[in-house]
């Protein structure tokens, strides 16, 4: 099973920017479609964003409307996710998933706390 480790989280004001990393182990990460979701206290688990095997295909949730990134860096075994402008409706805890098929999201990190103040 693959193991998935974020980092990058933490306090920062509105407006703000932030960059998460998801560092994979194994040496397989290529196969792998992969993602990043949020929950914010008292809701369900979003989709926020995700990028195909090669990393020349993304996609990102309506709500981002433009302010994140979404890369990843086979070689180094690593996806990222670059926030910008952030507001404090972003605050959430923030996990990054994989799907080794195309079909499901199956791995799963432990997530990391991003808070926005205003």
């Amino acid at each position: 099973q693959v193991q998935l480790v974020e980092s990058g989280g933490g306090l920062v004001q509105a407006g703000g920017s932030l960059r998460l990393s998801c560092a994979a182990s194994g040496r397989t990460f290529s196969m792998y479609i992969m993602g990043w979701f949020r929950q914010a206290p008292g809701k369900e688990r979003e989709f926020v964003a995700s990028i195909n095997r090669s990393g020349g295909g993304t996609s990102y949730a309506d709500t981002i409307e433009g302010r994140f990134t979404i890369s990843r860096d086979n070689a180094k075994n690593t996806v990222y996710l670059h926030m910008n402008i952030l507001r404090p409706e972003d605050t959430a805890v923030y996990y990054c998933a994989a799907d080794p098929i195309g079909s499901r999201w199956v791995h799963w990190g432990q997530g990391t706390q991003v808070t926005v103040s205003s």
